[in-house]
């Protein structure tokens, strides 16, 4: 008889010894189970804190402005799990930060800091709200801040020319523009209503970004045959008041100072607001989006936690946020 091999001879050795203490040969082990659902699901959204979110879904018009290279979607790095992400986000801003914001950012950015502070009782948030081109001026006076969030690239590009920029900025959110009128206001029912003699006008100094994009938008509608070649002449001549910010120009319209006024959709998206106002719609090809950016300020008091602050408002969380008052999402 042929000899076994030393590695069958082996096997049935084995085999032999399962069969003499009654154990039948295990199967072989079950494959691994799959990643639960709870690790690949989204975790649910931040619950609004004081206000139902505004609808902003990005618009698919050619207006719209593609972000800077490298600064929009690139700089936007998706966190993982929503609710881990957001707690450990939150967490890492530590310290007194002292943030420069576009006045259009005040419900989002406060909405930020009592969630950053509430992940971590260290933080300690200050918020310097008003005009991009205000905030710049105070920068480059000497003002201390450790973060700029510009309503437009321009007042940041002149910051960085200023030498008050530490870093390349990101573009963290975009927005546009509407009409808002007090209540429903006989007078304007409808875009060209706007260069009807004697209608008040209120509008953003041209170089507060608001401002600038409303001019903007009333030189495209000037361009179709709908509005008229001299519309936006009309509608300038009705101007009665110039604001610094967009929330000056809330409040001309609320204290029935003026019939109409131009800002932005994140603007009115307060419960409180929404009671009292009326929008008329800027359709997308005459709409302007703004692009957000936001960066390190140069010798910042907390370079850490503004750091930190940037990462968060770049993650789904902040993104979140952002977008539950208005704005639309940097990667828009």
């Amino acid at each position: 008889m042929r000899a076994l091999r030393p590695a069958a001879l082996a096997g049935t050795l084995l085999l032999l010894a399962a069969c003499g203490s009654g154990a039948s040969p295990s199967s072989p082990t079950a494959p691994s189970v799959a990643p639960s659902a709870a690790a690949s699901k989204p975790a649910a959204s931040v619950a609004a804190s004081t206000a139902s979110p505004v609808s902003a879904k990005p618009p698919a018009s050619a207006s719209a402005k593609p972000a800077a290279a490298g600064s929009a979607s690139a700089a936007v790095k998706p966190a993982g799990s929503a609710a881990a992400g957001s707690a450990a986000g939150a967490s890492t801003v530590q310290g007194n930060l002292t943030v420069f914001a576009a006045a259009s950012l005040t419900d989002a950015f406060n909405n930020m800091k009592t969630d950053i502070e509430e992940a971590n009782p260290s933080a300690k948030l200050t918020m310097n709200f008003a005009g991009s081109p205000t905030l710049r001026t105070q920068l480059a006076q000497g003002a201390k801040a450790d973060v700029f969030a510009s309503a437009d690239t321009a007042n940041m590009d002149g910051a960085q020319k200023d030498g008050t920029i530490d870093g390349q900025p990101s573009i963290f959110a975009h927005n546009k523009l509407t009409v808002v009128l007090l209540g429903q206001n006989p007078k304007v029912a409808s875009l060209q209503d706007l260069a009807k003699p004697g209608i008040k006008v209120v509008i953003e100094q041209q170089a507060v970004p608001a401002g600038n994009y409303s001019r903007q938008a009333l030189e495209k509608m000037s361009k179709d045959p709908a509005f008229g070649s001299d519309f936006a002449t009309k509608v300038l001549a009705n101007v009665v008041s110039q604001e610094p910010d967009v929330k000056s120009v809330l409040s001309r319209i609320q204290l029935g100072e003026a019939d109409a006024g131009m800002l932005y959709v994140s603007d009115v998206g307060t419960p409180a607001v929404k009671d009292q106002v009326k929008t008329l719609t800027i359709p997308d090809q005459f709409n302007v989006i703004a692009d957000y950016p936001l960066a390190v300020v140069k010798n910042a008091p907390n370079p850490s936690g503004a750091k930190a602050f940037v990462h968060y408002v770049l993650s789904s969380r902040g993104q979140t946020t952002l977008q539950k008052w208005g704005l639309l999402p940097a990667t828009s």
